[in-house]
């Protein structure tokens, strides 16, 4: 009886000392990596807009991941999610530390709409409200700025390979 009496304890004592000691984890920035450029053309008269570096997103880990736990981003990059297939898309800004537009794209890679100035570490639901196949994320603040409208359109090169 005086051994389950000992193991009990210890295994008690072991288990509280184990909550007891906290685990500090650092969150390490997440540099950008520059994996392709994109460039975004007027529909009314195909005149350039904007050119920009993209990362691209386009595996499960990139997808779920995006730009959460980033600072900050240069204005002058953003990130492209690419999708296999036309749906109604649904982003949130979790973990997510910097204001962002979204601007979700069509097969064609036509503007189809806007999520504009999306809150950091706001989980509400962002959706396309139309089927989208390519989402872009860029600063808050940069698709007024560009004056960007619904049929305007995008091309990228990926310069990963």
């Amino acid at each position: 009886m005086k051994s389950y009496v000992i193991i009990a304890v210890a295994s008690l004592v072991m288990a509280t000392s184990c909550k007891d000691k906290k685990k500090d984890f650092k969150q390490v920035e997440v540099a950008f990596k520059k994996e392709g450029e994109l460039i975004l053309y007027k529909s009314t008269s195909d005149s350039i807009i904007t050119k920009f570096d993209i990362e691209i997103a386009d595996t499960d880990y990139d997808v779920q991941t995006g730009l959460m736990y980033r600072t900050s981003m240069k204005g002058n990059r953003g990130m492209l999610f690419v999708f296999p297939t036309m749906r109604e898309r649904f982003f949130y800004m979790k973990n997510t530390r910097i204001s962002l537009d979204l601007i979700y794209l069509d097969d064609k890679k036509n503007i189809v709409s806007f999520q504009e100035n999306a809150q950091p570490f706001n989980e509400a639901q962002l959706p396309s409200k139309v089927p989208a196949q390519y989402v872009l994320e860029v600063n808050a603040g940069l698709a007024e700025k560009w004056l960007l409208e619904i049929g305007d359109r995008m091309e990228y090169t990926d310069t990963s390979n």
